[in-house]
């Protein structure tokens, strides 16, 4: 660890413009001790926690600049999230801890085959929990100020748990990002949410199945879990069937001839509305306020979408009945920004101009697709950019 007169030389050198990594980030984790101190972090845990970290880690910084320029549609996100391996090893793994899951839906009301999905989709059910060290990964991203002081913060939560004793600095590990362990929690979403569910007096979501699971499940219903309803359901809609009409009670839409394509019937309580990922044409889906508390784990549509689905399928249920685009066209990234500033410009929009197809911006395509009296699917295409701008737009297939 950098002692005063190391950061007295590294205060010097910034000054003098002679400014090296290293300097910068034993600076900065100098400059961080203070505030873990108080929060209850000793010395001895923030030493054992900082041993043998003596600068940024490239890798990480280099994930950062790595994001994608287009936004991946839905379907290809679904191919590897839900497929018939993943499918096969969850029924597996959930055969293998059936008590443990049945025990969790009757404390969380939170069905099994939703448990295990997330557990799937996060860490291949364990599997694949991530090796990047937790404290490395998030000082570098911290010390670079990525995100503002989101990682600064995540950080400090960290060695709060460091310091309980949950888990030791060798064995805390996850995500490139800082996210940890088989449910890939951020360490505040930890400290708020993990559940010590195997009784040995530590939350475990590194090594503990049970404890992973049972914090999935604590954390949905801290999110606002309904155990009365699904997710959503896949539905087919009748002919010349009004979307300006597009949330609604679920027996409403039952009355309006929206069927399930698996053949049951639509419960006749709580609200639903309609998400066309692909447009018309492609999978169509009812969903309910719970598809929001997945989304509360994860903000992508396409996250909330496989981990739903997921689910169904690990429970018994179908494939999804109606085909994907083959090759539609879409908007990549730069092309749903021009489509956000447009929207905005005509007073549609007021979320982010961020090139993310998310709720705020399917509810803006809607609107103004019922203002202009095309049908209201909510899909973001270059033909709809076109007409928003008056510009021409290439799709991205």
């Amino acid at each position: 660890m950098m002692s005063r007169r190391g950061l007295l030389a590294a205060v010097a050198c910034l000054a003098a413009g002679e400014v090296r990594a290293e300097d910068t980030f034993q600076a900065f984790v100098a400059a961080l001790r203070p505030d873990a101190a108080a929060r209850g972090v000793s010395a001895q845990t923030f030493e054992a926690a900082f041993r043998g970290i003596t600068g940024p880690d490239p890798g990480i910084l280099a994930h950062t600049r790595r994001q994608s320029e287009f936004v991946r549609p839905v379907w290809d996100y679904l191919v590897g999230a839900v497929s018939p391996g993943r499918i096969a090893r969850g029924r597996a793994r959930a055969v293998a801890v059936a008590t443990t899951l049945q025990n969790i839906e009757t404390r969380f009301g939170v069905p099994g085959p939703m448990v295990t999905a997330f557990w799937g989709v996060e860490s291949d059910f364990g599997a694949s929990a991530g090796s990047v060290p937790t404290i490395r990964a998030l000082a570098t991203l911290a010390a670079a100020r990525h995100r503002g002081t989101l990682f600064r913060d995540e950080l400090l939560a960290a060695l709060t748990i460091l310091q309980r004793g949950d888990i030791t600095p060798d064995r805390m590990s996850g995500s490139w990002a800082g996210a940890m362990g088989q449910v890939q929690f951020l360490p505040s979403t930890y400290l708020a949410h993990a559940v010590d569910f195997d009784g040995d007096g530590r939350r475990d979501i590194w090594a503990s199945a049970a404890d992973s699971l049972a914090s999935i499940a604590a954390y949905l219903k801290d999110l606002g879990w309904d155990p009365a309803l699904s997710w959503g359901y896949e539905v087919r809609l009748p002919k010349d069937f009004d979307l300006s009409r597009y949330s609604d009670e679920l027996g409403s839409f039952a009355e309006r001839g929206v069927a399930r394509t698996d053949g049951k019937p639509l419960p006749g309580r709580g609200r639903a509305s309609l998400f066309l990922p692909g447009g018309l044409g492609a999978p169509v889906f009812l969903i309910t306020d719970n598809f929001e508390v997945i989304r509360g784990y994860n903000t992508s549509d396409s996250y909330a979408l496989a981990v739903g689905h997921l689910a169904d399928r690990l429970g018994g249920g179908p494939p999804l009945a109606a085909p994907w685009p083959a090759a539609g066209a879409r908007l990549d990234g730069p092309g749903l920004r021009a489509l956000q500033t447009g929207l905005a410009a005509a007073g549609f929009y007021d979320g982010p101009t961020d090139g993310r197809a998310g709720p705020k911006l399917r509810e803006a395509v809607r609107r103004y697709q019922i203002s202009v009296g095309l049908p209201a699917d909510g899909y973001a295409t270059p033909a709809l950019l076109s007409r928003v701008t008056g510009q021409p737009a290439s799709p991205r297939r």
